[in-house]
């Protein structure tokens, strides 16, 4: 899992999670308020607010029956 951080469509960050711990209150709220703070300069010049999104990326097979 990874916490994808985005303004507008630029990609700034992408960190990586722990699935066990977005079950913990907080857990990702920590990440944020760390990103947010890492590149508060780039946030400040940007008149969008960043994004924030949570994904997979590990590819899933699947098994496709004719």
């Amino acid at each position: 899992m990874k916490l994808m951080m985005y303004i507008g469509n630029d990609l700034i960050e992408a960190v990586p999670l722990q699935q066990e711990g977005l079950r913990q209150p907080g857990y990702l709220g920590k990440f944020k308020r760390n990103l947010k703070i890492k590149y508060s300069e780039l946030i400040s010049q940007s008149p969008t607010p960043p994004e924030f999104l949570v994904i997979d990326p590990t590819p899933r097979i699947v098994n496709q029956h004719k």
